[in-house]
């Protein structure tokens, strides 16, 4: 197997590209080898042709190129590497990076913490069957662990909601579905936001939250799918009449 054969199968058939003259040339080259990857003409592992052949094949100057490339890197599309064996090459997004432009997203819309916090009652608590069935051994301690971490805080006054945000996506990530933990992943900002926004209304609202936390991890650990749903109604009930008070 060659050196190039191991970095990965390049795409170099012709008719996989063509020119491009439309004003945003760049956009026009990164819509065409995104529609090429959805469409699995190019695949994870696959080597882009050079700068040069792209740019002969797409009849656009190397500025052009790079610029397109840089996009599809920006979204998890491709992965530029450095080196005499380097190139573009198509790549998976990752949660993180799919969910960092839901947040985007989320963060630029004039969201309230209202609207937040109302989403997250029809979110939340629509999962929490899953997260009874579906928590395991370890994504109970883990939910244990951010508890304790949230006692000690408390107990030196360094508590912060960041540590609640924490707690509600390590809930979501218990459902071992991929896509429920990619949405909460992209909702931490609107989250910490309203989270913080509830906070001046009560600012100790930290402790009876941190105990409602310890309380619903119990309820998962014991398979109690109707005491974990009120538990976590109560809880996030309380975040909705303190940032209506506020608004």
């Amino acid at each position: 197997m060659t050196v190039e054969d191991k970095a990965g199968k390049q795409a170099t058939e012709p008719e996989l590209f063509s020119p491009v003259s439309l004003g945003r040339v760049s956009q026009v080259i990164v819509d065409q080898i995104r529609m090429l990857i959805h469409q699995g003409k190019l695949k994870p592992g696959d080597r882009l042709p050079s700068e040069r052949e792209l740019c002969s094949r797409f009849g656009v100057s190397r500025v052009t190129v790079r610029e397109a490339l840089r996009v599809l890197e920006a979204g998890g599309l491709v992965d530029i590497r450095v080196g005499a064996h380097g190139g573009a090459f198509v790549t998976t997004p990752t949660n993180a990076r799919l969910g960092e432009g839901l947040a985007d997203l989320l963060r630029l819309s004039p969201l309230t913490a209202a609207e937040v916090t109302e989403a997250r009652m029809v979110f939340e608590l629509g999962i929490v069957p899953m997260v009874v069935a579906r928590a395991t051994e370890a994504d109970i301690a883990a939910l244990r662990e951010i508890c304790e971490r949230q006692k000690a805080a408390l107990k030196d006054d360094t508590y912060s909601m960041s540590l609640s945000a924490e707690f509600h996506t390590k809930v979501a990530a218990c459902t071992h579905n991929t896509a429920i933990e990619m949405l909460v992943e992209s909702f931490h900002g609107p989250m910490l936001m309203s989270l913080k926004k509830a906070k001046t209304r009560a600012p100790l609202m930290g402790r009876k939250g941190s105990a409602e936390h310890a309380r619903f991890v119990d309820a998962v650990a014991d398979g109690d799918v109707d005491a974990a749903t009120a538990i976590m109604r109560e809880h996030l009930q309380r975040t909705a009449d303190r940032v209506a008070q506020t608004s």
